[in-house]
């Protein structure tokens, strides 16, 4: 009886985590519609092709690299072995957290669209999918996590909280994302004689649909966090909704009733509560989320009419400075002073978010600066202006109404 008991649990955590990894999974169609709509039509079929290559070649090169640095597994041995006692459970757990990796290159797309090579940053993504994010992971997750972890309890009392990915995947993303879009400068026509030049999105629709996608999927990127059926919490699933209402709320108020700033209010929620999502009580959840809208709102315009930052999607204050935010947050919801689970130190949940900040900009720029000196990485006017479509895969979006 005891043999089939366990048999069952064994089971029962595979297939839960097979679940979270297939929701997760399904969110990728979510960051696909969530640029087609925003781009031009000219440029849609190349964000459909650039999330699914991204998502390929991330899994070839963190099944062989990057969960091995991660955590210390590789699995390079008889399918036997892969088995194991626990009916595959690791590999499963690879897939889910593959789902987690492969959102870097697919945040970062957001930015560069409409005039970024498709070769050079399939090249670039798979740096950072089997280098540069497992390394990041290792020493806050993974085998490596320690020296750095015990660091921060020695020190600050607590150990980094991030427990669904705020800083590790988000923040992470979207800084990551800023020196490409620095080096790649705006699309033709986005600022003249320095002054904004509105490009507007292309389909309302499309984006609406990639942000639900996105929602929906979010609640197995943060419930199934907890990677095994004991380890379940129904206060991540109540904290993750409340954080993406609070995102809605805030952004319809803030953003004036504009749809992109409500769609995109409800994913900065949900960026903003990943690391506190098991820690924070659902009213908090619901301010965490609240501001990390308006962190948005406000980033994005910042960004695009005073920096002058031409990224499309707004993948840095969306998911780079709202994913900090959501590290920082934790250290302040968190504590039982405001109705949270407590065991979090703010000090640890602020450096260990800045860190993240240092590295991600440092090696962003490394790897785009090689990048551009060595093939280039933005397509020459002529391109950009037909249109990476036509352009790179010589064919549009609706070619039934192409008259040749």
């Amino acid at each position: 009886m005891g043999a089939s008991l366990l048999a069952l649990q064994r089971g029962g955590d595979v297939l839960f985590l097979l679940l979270g990894a297939v929701m997760v999974f399904a969110m990728h169609a979510g960051f696909a519609f969530l640029e087609v709509g925003t781009v031009r039509r000219k440029n849609q079929v190349n964000a459909f092709v650039k999330i699914l290559s991204d998502w390929s070649v991330s899994t070839v090169v963190y099944f062989l690299i990057g969960y091995p640095i991660a955590y210390g597994v590789h699995f390079l041995v008889p399918a036997p072995e892969l088995m194991g006692s626990t009916q595959g459970y690791e590999l499963v757990r690879f897939f889910f957290l593959l789902c987690f990796a492969a959102c870097i290159p697919a945040i970062i797309s957001g930015g560069i669209a409409e005039r970024a090579k498709f070769w050079p940053q399939v090249v670039a993504g798979a740096i950072f999918v089997g280098i540069s994010y497992p390394i990041f992971e290792s020493i806050i997750w993974g085998q490596n996590s320690a020296g750095l972890q015990g660091f921060f309890k020695s020190t600050f009392g607590a150990q980094f909280h991030d427990f669904a990915g705020s800083v590790v995947v988000h923040s992470l993303g979207g800084w990551l994302a800023l020196p490409a879009v620095i080096i790649l400068g705006p699309r033709i026509g986005r600022y003249v004689r320095g002054r904004s030049q509105a490009i507007p999105v292309s389909n309302i629709p499309f984006l609406a649909l990639g942000s639900w996608i996105l929602a929906v999927g979010w609640f197995g990127f943060n419930v199934m966090s907890a990677q095994s059926l004991e380890g379940i919490s129904g206060l991540v699933a109540v904290n993750s909704l409340l954080a993406m209402v609070g995102g809605v709320l805030f952004a319809l108020v803030a953003g004036r009733n504009d749809p992109g700033f409500v769609h995109n209010g409800a994913l900065a929620g949900l960026i903003a509560i990943c690391a506190g999502s098991d820690l924070v009580h659902p009213i908090g959840a619901f301010f965490v989320g609240g501001i990390g809208s308006l962190i948005f709102v406000y980033g994005f315009q910042i960004e695009q009419e005073k920096l002058k930052i031409d990224d499309v999607l707004g993948v840095w204050p969306l998911h780079g400075v709202v994913g900090t935010w959501g590290g920082i947050a934790t250290g302040i919801f968190g504590s039982t002073a405001l109705g949270g689970m407590g065991g979090v130190s703010f000090m640890s949940q602020l450096i260990g978010s800045l860190l993240a900040v240092g590295y991600a900009l440092l090696t962003s720029f490394v790897v785009y600066t090689l990048i551009n000196k060595v093939s280039g990485f933005r397509l020459t006017e002529e391109q950009e202006f037909n249109g990476a479509d036509l352009s790179i895969h010589h064919i549009d979006a609706y070619p039934e109404e192409t008259v040749r």
